[in-house]
């Protein structure tokens, strides 16, 4: 079964509560949260007032998802709020493996994200000490974009690097995940799966979610 992550980017920002019920109420695994600040990514998404709002409401792990410069300074707030797993980009992170070890000592899981351009290759001495790493499948900062084609063949690097290391490591995939690229991602070997826009915009979300699960 494929662990499905709904992207809170992509849901109705004037009826929140609305759609955080829907992920409630659907197979949904995990609840994905991209926190940009305008300076890592050209972007910028929201900031603490809305995680705690959601948190708050939502029943789903929380899978925080930071494209921001100093990630670590936000551990403990972000620990605060409940969440399963945080996620730093290894390109905004000077000393990756202390974040890594100050996430984990703060309770939660942790995660690296890589760019699309980012080689798993520079994930090597920290794959046994993470939980789960993300792959750009676009590039980030905004929702909705294309997917690009080479993270397919990036996933398999990925988990060919994870089995060579006999880790547990799980691979998350976020950017242009929809009905025709979601079932190769899952057969490259991905475990997670964010999707936004083909969720949130699906006319049976319940059911787009499930879907996506069953792959």
């Amino acid at each position: 079964m494929t662990l499905v992550s709904p992207s809170l980017l992509a849901a109705d920002f004037l009826h929140l509560d609305r759609d955080i019920n829907m992920i409630n109420r659907s197979e949904a695994d995990w609840l994905h949260l991209d926190v940009m600040d305008g300076v890592f990514v050209p972007n910028i998404s929201f900031g603490f007032p809305v995680l705690e709002a959601v948190a708050s409401l939502c029943k789903k792990p929380l899978d925080v998802h930071y494209m921001i410069v100093h990630p670590e300074q936000y551990i403990r707030q972000t620990a605060k709020l409940g969440a399963m797993m945080m996620n730093v980009h290894l390109e905004a992170c000077t000393h990756l493996h202390r974040t890594i070890q100050e996430i984990h000592d703060a309770g939660m899981k942790a995660g690296v994200t890589l760019n699309p351009s980012t080689p798993v290759s520079l994930l090597e001495d920290v794959i046994g000490d993470v939980d789960m790493v993300l792959l750009m499948s676009v590039n980030p900062g905004f929702g909705g974009q294309k997917f690009i084609e080479n993270t397919i063949q990036k996933v398999k690097r990925l988990r060919q690097l994870i089995s060579e290391h006999d880790s547990h490591v799980l691979i998350e995939v976020d950017g242009g995940v929809q009905g025709e690229t979601a079932p190769r991602l899952v057969e490259a070997g991905v475990d997670v799966l964010v999707s936004g826009s083909y969720v949130f915009k699906s006319p049976t979300p319940e059911e787009t979610i499930r879907q996506l699960r069953l792959l």
